[in-house]
């Protein structure tokens, strides 16, 4: 009887872990479907975007850019709430950035992608406050529906025009005197990406064409994950062709690489996304690193090197290691962290832990000059990456003569 008794109870644990095993497998599967994980997955675990690795000895560079989806209307509010996140980083990010400084004795510089839609002088002006103190740069968002390519045209002219004419927040190309400017898709829609098919949060298929063609030198959208416009392509540094007939031309492209030439109709510099093994829904699924920066996902050090770690590079120049964060920086929620401790914290450990002169380098920079050090790269140019922050794309004026800003 005890026999049968005992025969009886595994039967039942080997059912039970098989039930468990199928009940976990199911929230696994329902987890991939609604976080849309099945269109970068294999991308991830191929990890085709880190092949070469930094020579034994010698000092690697970290660039470390944040940029920031800077909507001060998020929500609509009162028009003196839009003032008051905007004045809070003018009067905050000054002393968070005190005493910090990188391998080249720059402090934390912040690029602020304000989008067309929200445009007030009122909020400009003390952004341009910071960039004259080196701290920022302003570049270009646009969030847009339903949209053609003259409308698109006709936004991206005007806004771009404004922000040059009554900021001198732009520079111009040294050898047309067209207007450059980054770019980041409002609702990680870029190129007509979002699955409704329907123009909604974008409509223009050519996008990456028109961008290229009204003075965009790089795209800073991605990664998007979890929203279902995350493209396939994850960790990289590539070209992108435009097909003008169909959506999601950047779904894949071209490397960019030492030696190598532009490609295609756009560059896109992408940040890290994986898995934080570190912190797992149920305790069982790893969550997605996206490389948000906010409160309920602050910058933690294990979160800097996982960013560190995913060695985003152009290939050919693995000792150059290449980290875009990104958040929204005027949604209250998110401010303390953004402008308090946690951010200084995240600062800290990064000058202990990658700038020590040896085995690293830190160099704070803004999207313009990550840009610049990628094409730096892809020229051929070595040794010490700040050296190219101007590579081919001038920093503006801000309103500050040549010999004041000399």
């Amino acid at each position: 009887m005890s026999a049968l008794v005992f025969g009886i109870a595994m039967t039942l644990v080997v059912v039970g872990v098989g039930a468990a095993a199928l009940a976990a497998g199911a929230v696994l599967l329902r987890e991939i479907r609604q976080k849309h994980i099945q269109t970068w997955l294999w991308s991830y675990l191929r990890r085709d975007w880190a092949h070469g690795k930094a020579p034994a000895g010698q000092t690697r560079h970290l660039m470390f850019c944040f940029v920031d989806h800077f909507e001060p209307q998020y929500q609509q509010p009162s028009y003196e709430i839009e003032c008051a996140r905007v004045a809070r980083w003018r009067q905050e990010y000054p002393a968070l950035c005190e005493g910090l400084r990188d391998a080249d004795g720059r402090q934390p510089i912040h690029s602020f992608f304000y989008p067309e839609e929200e445009y007030r002088p009122e909020h400009i002006n003390p952004l341009v406050e910071l960039c004259r103190m080196g701290l920022g740069e302003i570049e270009v968002h646009l969030h847009h529906h339903h949209d053609t390519d003259a409308g698109l045209r006709e936004k991206l002219r005007r806004f771009t025009g404004i922000l040059a004419d009554q900021h001198d927040a732009l520079p111009r190309d040294p050898e047309t005197g067209q207007l450059r400017w980054a770019f980041i898709h409002g609702n990680w829609a870029l190129d007509n990406a979002h699955p409704r098919g329907d123009g909604y949060c974008c409509g223009v298929n050519n996008e990456l064409i028109i961008l290229r063609e009204e003075g965009c030198y790089a795209d800073f959208t991605f990664p998007a994950a979890p929203d279902p416009c995350q493209p396939p392509t994850i960790n990289q540094i590539y070209y992108a062709k435009d097909d003008p007939d169909a959506p999601r031309s950047h779904d894949r492209g071209r490397r960019v690489s030492v030696g190598g030439s532009p490609w295609g109709d756009l560059m896109l510099i992408q940040g890290p996304l994986g898995f934080n093994m570190a912190s797992r829904k149920f305790g069982l699924i790893p969550r997605i690193e996206n490389a948000d920066v906010r409160t309920s996902c602050p910058p933690s050090p294990d979160r800097v090197d996982a960013w560190v770690n995913m060695g985003i590079q152009v290939e050919g120049r693995p000792e150059w290691v290449f980290v875009k964060v990104h958040t929204h920086g005027t949604q209250e929620r998110d401010t303390d962290t953004l402008l308090g401790q946690p951010m200084r914290e995240a600062f800290e450990y990064m000058q202990r832990r990658y700038n020590d002169g040896r085995e690293w380098k830190l160099h704070y920079v803004s999207a313009r000059e990550m840009y610049n050090i990628v094409k730096a790269a892809e020229a051929g140019e070595q040794g010490d990456p700040g050296a190219y922050r101007d590579h081919v794309i001038p920093r503006p004026r801000y309103g500050v003569s040549p010999q004041a800003a000399g």
